[in-house]
């Protein structure tokens, strides 16, 4: 499981497909609180993680609202975008050489109540999603 790009190595004719090192974000309230709104606002979550027909390639839009939602949260990045878990285990490949890339926690993992909060929860599924948002 991994996030993947491919390269043109030196001397090589074809690109090469690589894995990306990948990192864990210290929870934090600003990141926690993008993935409940995504949990609990579907028009927010669909529009994170619309895909083009062939359901692997990340539209424009989607990337340009992963980064204005990060840009709003204090992180400004030049491509950035959101996937789902199966996404990541799946061996998700960037797009762009500049793409960061987020995991959204499944929100099955949860049972939103009303009057609940969901920012501790986001916050545990942070540190142990692989490469989690």
């Amino acid at each position: 499981m991994a996030i993947k790009k491919n390269v043109v190595l030196r001397g090589a004719a074809a690109p090469t497909e690589v894995t990306v090192p990948t990192f864990s974000f210290s929870p934090n309230d600003s990141l926690a609180q993008l993935i409940v709104d995504a949990w609990v606002e579907d028009d927010f979550r669909n529009s994170l993680l619309e895909r083009e027909a062939d359901n692997t390639t990340v539209t424009a839009a989607a990337a340009n609202r992963a980064k204005v939602a990060l840009a709003a949260r204090g992180i400004y990045l030049n491509r950035a975008v959101i996937i789902t878990e199966e996404e990541h285990d799946g061996h998700y490949i960037m797009q762009d050489p500049d793409e960061v890339v987020f995991v959204l926690p499944n929100r099955g993992r949860v049972t939103p109540r009303p009057g609940q909060s969901l920012l501790e929860t986001a916050r545990l599924l942070m540190s142990c999603t692989p490469n989690g948002i």
